[in-house]
């Protein structure tokens, strides 16, 4: 049986919530409502422990799954279950919406290599109605930091009482919560010379930071040979961490940022910054002249002809923000058997990257530049400051 802490049984607590509420001037459609709502406390169950929150970071991922970038694709498995009625209805309709949405692609393809391109079929005007319901509950914060107060079964790497930083279960990540459950495969002591803030800071930004430089070709044990780094969006949740692990790892550093953030960028290490706003920022074009072994791409809206004459030969554009054009520029590069790749990227949880990046904070050696701070009662304004896209650094929900 799982060790108990300070919890008490039948309390309740307080979740930020995102829910869909039918829209009374617009028949079929609906709108995102953010409300506080009371709900039992969570109970930990194998290999899970319960933790009192302190400290939530928001990442652009959070609100990103919220206006459905991964559907259809999510939920990841089934059963799915919403949290009413309501919920599974808009669910129902919003993977219907999708289903028709492929169909209608398909039979565009095969229509119009038909010789009469006049017989295209539609099964269903999908326009008449919203379908971007299911994917609103996915995700609410999944970066936390906290105190155990629960273990549950299997559980003797923590016990209640213990200060730890956590990534909850992606993407169902309860966050902005005064109490949620995380897996111990994802969970990591967090000692004293590390913040909640901190903590909560490291586990999505700094592990994609770091996995994305391991992409590029960057080790972390002292072998690396001389080279080029481009980060983009270098003042940003990833962009700040990645210019500090490129200069851990000995990398010459280019950077991009807005003109506010450039001594900021230079602070945290980098050798060079440009100015996105400007000719040379917008051409990506190093100052000093040099090519880019690696590029770790931090945002959108640079197409592949801007970053393949600033490459070496064998150069890497590491994307952590892939697009459908994106993805068809890798295929290509592909099957034209081109040196200079495009490789769309995807963090993946490890337990392992989390402690190596709490080891380095510990030691002064990773900083943390906190935007903002937001009580959990004021957790929209956080969201909605997430959403504007210019935060310099993370955005931390205290509870």
């Amino acid at each position: 049986m799982g060790k108990q802490g300070k919890r008490k049984e039948g309390k309740m607590w307080e979740r930020f919530h995102l829910a869909l509420m039918p829209n009374a001037t617009l028949p079929y459609t609906h709108f995102v409502k953010q409300a506080h709502v009371k709900v039992p406390i969570p109970s930990p169950k194998k290999d899970e422990i319960l933790l009192k929150l302190e400290a939530t970071s928001i990442n652009p991922v959070d609100w990103k799954f919220q206006k459905g970038v991964a559907r259809p694709f999510l939920p990841p498995k089934f059963p799915f279950i919403p949290y009413d009625k309501f919920s599974l209805l808009l669910f129902a309709q919003g993977l219907l919406g999708d289903l028709i949405k492929i169909m209608n692609f398909c039979v565009d393809i095969f229509c119009y290599a038909l010789p009469i391109a006049e017989s295209r079929i539609a099964f269903y005007n999908t326009n008449s109605l919203v379908f971007d319901s299911y994917h609103l509950y996915l995700t609410r914060g999944v970066d936390v930091a906290g105190e155990v107060i629960e273990v549950g079964p299997g559980v003797s790497s923590f016990k209640a009482g213990d200060k730890v930083a956590a990534m909850l279960n992606f993407p169902n990540g309860d966050g902005l919560a005064e109490f949620a459950v995380a897996s111990v495969a994802l969970t990591v002591s967090r000692p004293s010379e590390v913040s909640a803030a901190e903590g909560a800071s490291l586990p999505t930004a700094a592990a994609t930071a770091l996995q994305a430089l391991k992409a590029g070709g960057i080790k972390f044990d002292g072998t690396n040979k001389p080279s080029n780094v481009l980060i983009t969006a270098a003042s940003g949740g990833v962009g700040h961490y990645a210019v500090q692990l490129a200069k851990l790892a000995n990398l010459h550093v280019t950077a991009t940022c807005g003109a506010r953030n450039i001594e900021l960028v230079k602070s945290l290490g980098a050798d060079e910054v440009l100015d996105y706003k400007t000719p040379d920022g917008a051409s990506l074009k190093s100052p000093s002249g040099r090519k880019y072994d690696s590029v770790i791409h931090c945002t959108t809206g640079i197409g592949w002809s801007t970053f393949e004459p600033n490459l070496t030969t064998n150069g890497k554009v590491i994307d952590i923000t892939p697009s459908f054009k994106g993805m068809v520029t890798t295929v290509l590069n592909k099957v034209t058997f081109s040196k200079k790749q495009l490789v769309p990227f995807l963090i993946s949880p490890k337990g392992e990257d989390l402690k190596f990046l709490v080891d380095l904070a510990k030691e002064g050696k990773l900083k943390t530049v906190v935007d903002s701070r937001h009580p959990l009662s004021k957790a929209e304004e956080a969201w909605a400051k997430s959403m504007d896209g210019h935060a310099t650094g993370k955005i931390i929900v205290e509870m």
